[in-house]
């Protein structure tokens, strides 16, 4: 949220620096996260300065060109080429002189540089108004009154305005600090604790009257539960045009592009008191009715901005006697918006339901200046005075009339909100005592009354307002943060409550295995929970759990993830298009389904390879990911937390063309594999991706269990030894693996298989595996004899059991 110093004086008469007021403003809660300059013309016009043309003649080399001898005070006369049609002797111009800067219309500075055009020297440049940021005319150049003493620096000529705006990250609780004027009350509050005594200036509103009443519109309101008030009035015999330059500069301080009087008049009292205002063109207007109702579901509504929108049942409309003409509180409709043909307006001023107007902006993807305060809630009480401010600006700015009396509709007057505030509780909640008479000082300046005082505590009436003071602990905090937190002195000592710890602490394996995968090369990232529930398109079994936001942000981001797969790829996709094509991802995160009447979250951890795990190179060649490279690092994992033996199966997955399970004691562990093209293609993914799926509760629940045992490493000498099998096609390497240490218990501690041969030189239906076996005795060194043992154990259980051959 920007506001203006200037603006700001308004209504605080102070001269503090900005930075002061910044650093104030900050300790109030309003945290000031930049503070920029704003200037009405950029640059303030220096290095432009008053000229006189003492001499006009023709370019000797060009037709629409002079030369002209322009005098500025002191220095001799400047030779300039000037090629506007009204430039004469004897006039006084503006003259921006050799190294000024200048700004274009699109705000991009350039420098006055001394050169020569078609031969003749030039010194500087004679400014039409569009050039030095005065007017929108290019007609010619500015000619100034004859009056002025050469030199004389323009930006004391012109009426300048500079600027300081202080931009605010305002937190959503603070609805009552959304406009100028809502600030000056928290500063005024600010100031009183420092002894700085100001008073908040309201705009006056004396001049309010009625002209006639030639317009009368009538109003209704169907539900007095989402519109609890509403206000409008008439005005008539309007000049739409520009605004004047002191309403334009207010406007372009804080960003806003001024369009019309009108249009400006409203967003300048938005903006000043925090009601969002809204004005209709009363010509367009059906039978001169103003209905505030719902929409008819799936009608059709075109707003100011030209975007069409199908209308919910739930949508609140501002209506005439036959259409919609504004989705109530967010956005006018582009049929009786004011145009330079308008003549008559109906401007209306409401309280409508915030919740009612969130969820029909979220609905619709529409946020605007009116609709983020009316979400949050304006005050009620100032409705009627804000149509009244408006109605006095726009009557001075056009030269209209009001034409109406004052519509309000408020049947059900909302009562300001009761607390008691008991002195006990404030000095415990802030571990600090505030003598009472500044209790009440603070109270005072925050516009909060005192209803009733006892020796325990006091009764207190919250303005309207403040929507977000509810509660005694509230007041407490709105004391608190007048008083300052940095009057709160900190104590030396610090008391505390430690748990025991758990066994496992979830946070502790996390880092543990998060480090054991980026010491493997691998980045952890983070995705978005929300995600597209379109993705669910591509999974051949739709999900039927899904859960989906009542309230999305957008349509993209409408639903919680049922997978981490989309995301993953969105972050892959990201990376290729921006040349990284070799990526090992991984994420902790939470899924979220529907499971009968509950909600579940799982956590899970998920992995994503692509490309290379090395490039090419002179000493070796490239090495891309594979199925089995996935398979290591998930078996490194499942090691470190305490899984031995994981059953695998195929999984027959639409997500993957190749996967498996690993599974303990019927209890899913992992799953893993090559994503599907189809899947890949959807996110314009053109190279091989890798993907696995981790249960987190599962490892977490086994490494709680884990009983890991550690011993001394052998001092006596491994033995290798090698076979050459010959087998079935259908045998595998796990067969072969578990019958190795079945048969060989004592000596064996590891099996490898180092090459897989298949072709014509083996027998139909064979392969052959080369497998390596470390043999060794902790206790003694071992003999060739109980070497051979052991591999004529093995040999025969190969061949009793597997049908092996030795080649």
């Amino acid at each position: 949220m920007k506001i203006s110093y200037n603006w700001l004086k308004q209504f605080v008469e102070i001269d503090w620096k900005s930075a002061d007021i910044a650093e104030l403003l900050t300790d109030l809660g309003l945290e000031v996260e930049g503070v920029h300059t704003f200037e009405s013309v950029a640059g303030s016009l220096q290095g432009v300065v008053v000229g006189e043309v003492l001499k006009c003649e023709k370019h000797s080399n060009a037709d629409k060109l002079k030369v002209c001898e322009v005098a500025i005070g002191d220095s001799k006369p400047l030779s300039i080429v000037c090629g506007a049609p009204n430039v004469a002797a004897g006039q006084k111009v503006a003259v921006a002189t050799v190294g000024t800067i200048l700004y274009d219309a699109d705000g991009k500075p350039w420098k006055i540089k001394k050169g020569k055009i078609r031969g003749e020297v030039s010194e500087g440049m004679i400014c039409a108004e569009d050039e030095i940021g005065l007017g929108e005319s290019h007609d010619g150049i500015l000619i100034l009154d004859t009056n002025l003493p050469n030199g004389t620096p323009c930006e004391s000529v012109f009426s300048i305005e500079k600027d300081e705006v202080f931009e605010i990250g305002l937190t959503p609780n603070r609805a009552d600090a959304m406009s100028h004027y809502g600030v000056a009350r928290d500063l005024r509050a600010g100031l009183r604790q420092r002894e700085v005594f100001l008073e908040v200036r309201t705009p006056s509103v004396s001049t309010f009257n009625i002209d006639n009443r030639s317009l009368r519109i009538d109003v209704s309101v169907a539900d007095y539960n989402l519109v609890p008030r509403y206000c409008g009035i008439s005005l008539t015999n309007l000049i739409i045009q520009p605004s004047p330059d002191w309403l334009k500069n207010r406007l372009r301080a804080i960003g806003l592009k001024p369009i019309n009087n009108v249009v400006d008049a409203t967003n300048y009292v938005l903006h000043e008191l925090g009601q969002p205002l809204h004005a209709f063109d009363a010509d367009r207007i059906f039978d001169k009715k103003v209905v505030v109702k719902k929409a008819k579901a799936g009608a059709k509504f075109m707003t100011l901005d030209g975007v069409e929108h199908i209308l919910d049942a739930e949508d609140l409309m501002i209506c005439d006697g036959e259409k919609p003409m504004c989705i109530a509180g967010i956005f006018g409709g582009i049929n009786t918006g004011v145009t330079e043909d308008t003549k008559s307006i109906f401007l209306e001023s409401a309280y409508f339901d915030p919740v009612s107007i969130r969820k029909t902006a979220k609905r619709h993807g529409l946020s605007t200046d009116a609709s983020f305060r009316f979400e949050r809630g304006v005050d009620i009480n100032n409705v009627e005075y804000a149509l009244v401010r408006a109605a006095v600006l726009i009557r001075e700015l056009t030269g209209g009339n009001i034409s109406s009396d004052i519509v309000d509709l408020y049947p059900n007057k909302k009562e300001n909100q009761n607390v008691f505030l008991r002195f006990e509780k404030i000095d415990t909640l802030i571990g600090h005592k505030i003598p009472r008479d500044t209790i009440k000082s603070i109270l005072a300046s925050l516009d909060i009354q005192v209803r009733s005082v006892t020796e325990t505590g006091i009764g207190l009436i919250i303005p309207f307002y403040r929507v977000d003071v509810q509660r005694e602990v509230d007041v407490i905090e709105e004391i608190l943060r007048v008083y300052g937190y940095n009057n709160v002195a900190f104590s030396e000592k610090l008391n505390a409550s430690i748990a025991p710890p758990l066994s496992l602490e979830p946070h502790k394996l996390e880092e543990s295995l998060g480090r054991q995968l980026s010491h493997n090369g691998f980045y952890e990232i983070l995705t978005n929970s929300l995600t597209n529930p379109a993705y669910e398109e591509l999974v051949a079994v739709k999900s039927k759990t899904g859960v989906a936001l009542m309230n999305p942000l957008s349509r993209e981001l409408s639903a919680l993830r049922t997978d981490m797969l989309f995301g993953g790829l969105e972050a892959i996709a990201h990376n290729l298009n921006r040349k990284q094509p070799d990526l090992k991802f991984f994420e902790f995160g939470k899924t979220y389904r529907r499971e009968k009447k509950s909600f579940v979250e799982d956590t899970r951890i998920s992995l994503l390879l692509t490309g290379e795990t090395n490039r090419d190179h002179w000493t070796r060649p490239g090495e891309t990911m594979g199925f089995f490279y996935l398979k290591g690092v998930i078996r490194q994992l499942l090691d470190r937390v305490g899984f031995e033996n994981c059953r695998e199966t195929p999984v027959a997955d639409s997500r993957f063309s190749e996967g498996l399970e690993l599974s303990d004691n019927g209890v899913s562990v992992a799953t893993f594999g090559v994503v599907h093209p189809a899947m890949l293609k959807a996110f314009d993914i053109s190279q091989p991706v890798l993907y696995a799926d981790l249960n987190w509760d599962a490892l977490l629940d086994r490494a709680s269990k884990a009983n890991f045992q550690y011993q001394e490493i052998s001092k006596f000498p491994e033995v290798k030894r090698d076979f050459a099998l010959l087998l079935d096609e259908q045998v595998s390497y796990r067969q072969l693996y578990d019958l190795s240490f079945k048969a060989e218990r004592s000596l064996l501690k590891d099996i490898q298989l180092f090459d897989v041969y298949k072709g014509d030189k083996l027998p139909e239906g064979k392969k052959s595996y080369a497998v390596s076996f470390t043999l060794l005795n902790p206790e003694k060194t071992l003999t060739d004899k109980q070497i051979d043992a052991a591999m004529k154990r093995l040999q025969k259980n190969f061949e009793q059991e597997l049908g092996a051959e030795l080649r």
